[in-house]
């Protein structure tokens, strides 16, 4: 599947603040190691693949099944001003944070005449 940012269904939160982009992306449920993050070029890209690893014979009866467990793929083309190749990410309670920060800024040169 291709990644579209245009109708994502699943919940996320992106801001800039004084450090740079930021996404905050639901993963209730999910472990660190069920969510992918790749970046190709200038896109960042968030994914999950919902697998039901439940044992066939593990029968459930749900009285209400509100956790939504359901699979994404998204992505977002990142403007020069952030450094994605300096992304960092961290999952906590559920919710994993993406952190690209600005990139510096090139220094004004002066150019001497010969």
């Amino acid at each position: 599947n291709k990644p579209d940012n245009r109708s994502v269904k699943h919940p996320i939160d992106i801001f800039e603040d004084e450090n740079g982009l930021t996404f905050e992306v639901a993963c209730t449920g999910l472990d660190k190691s069920d969510v992918d993050i790749t970046i190709e070029g200038d896109v960042l890209k968030i994914s999950y693949d919902k697998n039901d690893t439940r044992p066939s014979k593990e029968i459930r009866q749900y009285y209400h099944s509100g956790i939504k467990r359901s699979s994404f793929n998204f992505g977002w083309k990142i403007a020069r001003r952030f450094e994605l190749a300096k992304a960092t990410a961290e999952m906590n309670n559920g919710l994993l944070t993406i952190g690209i920060p600005f990139a510096n800024e090139s220094k004004p040169k002066s150019i001497k005449i010969k």
